[in-house]
């Protein structure tokens, strides 16, 4: 499943414009995978100023981002909730001092690097949700990326029409929207009910 979310965020931030560098293609016997970050990306045509950013970001403000160190955690079967944060130091190391030091040698200049963990959702509820989020700062996270937010936005911008011979990911979508396997919200929100629906057999 690693491999799989890994994929997903690289194509979406290639789609979004960024150069991405996998920061390691092997686990070294002396640390733990979850030691490393996994991406780090620089997009060319951002300012050089970073202007404030939302802790969970959306697709629009990867625009002012310049470069950034990602940290993928794909579980895809439980929210970030306060009690698994607390109890899963594995997923801060990857953005500790070590890791980052490692890390901010791709680049000649860290001074504006943005620190991005990539998470299934956080909490629904706002007095979890705030707590996730203070916990998350206090470890040196900047900003958090949520799956749903990443899925959506390659579902929005692959085109039918389109053949996308280098990516698996891409192209699997392009089929799938092509079968009618994914439908614009707003369209079956209001799709108007059948007049069959509300009648009966003998109508």
């Amino acid at each position: 499943m690693a491999a799989v979310s890994e994929t997903i965020v690289r194509e979406y931030f290639e789609l979004n414009g960024f150069l991405v560098r996998q920061h390691r293609k092997f686990t070294s016997p002396t640390r733990h995978e979850n030691d490393e970050i996994d991406f780090l990306v620089f997009n060319p045509k951002a300012s050089n100023t970073l202007p404030p950013l939302p802790f969970e970001l959306t697709s629009r403000d990867l625009l002012d981002i310049s470069k950034a160190v990602v940290v993928v955690k794909g579980w895809h079967t439980e929210t970030f909730s306060p009690a698994v944060l607390a109890n899963a130091p594995e997923i801060f190391r990857s953005l500790g001092p070590d890791a980052l030091k490692r890390a901010a040698e791709g680049f000649t200049n860290d001074q504006s690097l943005v620190r991005i963990l990539v998470i299934p959702a956080l909490p629904h509820g706002d007095e979890a949700r705030f707590q996730s989020i203070e916990l998350l700062k206090s470890k040196g996270i900047d900003a958090v990326i949520p799956f749903r937010t990443i899925l959506s936005n390659l579902i929005e911008r692959t085109q039918t029409n389109r053949n996308y011979q280098k990516s698996d990911v891409l192209q699997l979508i392009r089929v799938l929207k092509n079968y009618d396997f994914f439908t614009e919200p707003q369209m079956e929100l209001f799709k108007p009910r059948s007049k069959k629906s509300g009648q009966g057999r003998g109508a």
